[in-house]
């Protein structure tokens, strides 16, 4: 049976995107059986291309589809970052919706609950700059429906993060995170749309990226 083409408009999207990286990860969904995402590699091109692709990526569904709109707010590149958050904010200005700002290090651990059905905590880390090490650690709940920080995204010398590590309560397991990340858009999405589903409604405006340093070298 065909819906007819009023229900669809009046169906409501979520839209979520990944910009820390030199690639682009969008993805939208209704959380009711239909999901796309679709990742592009345009490395320095990212500033130039990201609205054609975010337009030509969201059709046929339209703006006024959206309920609301997640973004990577980083750990990662210092510009790329700084692109997606710009544009998750001032679309949902434009659009007056909520906008989630979703940690990186946080879709990473979500997407490895997704696909070893995850119990213990994460403990993610990720390379920063200066040899220095971005980390953070998350439990999922025991049927997977909900992720909480037990250590915000914080920047650490590979020392610090070891002794962290090994004073560490509880057990873990240690996750990478170094590739294929705005492929984790996807994770970027669900984490927000849990969110949704507890009530929250963040304005735009508490969308701030997290760079952690300093982008330029000390």
């Amino acid at each position: 049976m065909t819906t007819p083409i009023a229900d669809r408009k009046s169906t409501k999207y979520g839209l979520s995107l990944h910009t820390t990286t030199p690639e682009l990860g969008l993805a939208i969904s209704n959380f009711a059986g239909e999901t796309r995402s679709q990742v592009w590699n345009l490395g320095r091109d990212l500033s130039s291309y990201i609205h054609q692709y975010l337009v030509e990526f969201i059709a046929p569904q339209t703006w006024a589809n959206l309920a609301f709109i997640a973004v990577a707010k980083g750990p990662g590149g210092y510009t790329g970052t700084r692109i997606g958050v710009v544009l998750a904010r001032t679309l949902g200005q434009q659009l007056n919706i909520p906008v989630f700002a979703i940690s990186t290090l946080a879709a990473v651990a979500w997407a490895e609950v997704g696909k070893n059905q995850q119990t213990k905590a994460l403990a993610v880390e990720m390379a920063a700059q200066r040899g220095q090490i971005f980390g953070a650690i998350y439990q999922p709940s025991p049927h997977g429906t909900e992720l909480t920080t037990l250590l915000p995204d914080t920047v650490f010398t590979p020392e610090a993060w070891q002794e962290t590590l090994a004073n560490w309560q509880s057990d873990y397991q240690l996750v990478e995170a170094k590739v294929d990340l705005a492929a984790t858009v996807t994770s970027i999405l669900e984490l927000a749309n849990l969110e949704w589903q507890q009530g929250k409604r963040p304005n735009w405006s508490e969308a701030l990226p997290y760079y952690g340093q300093h982008p330029v070298d000390v």
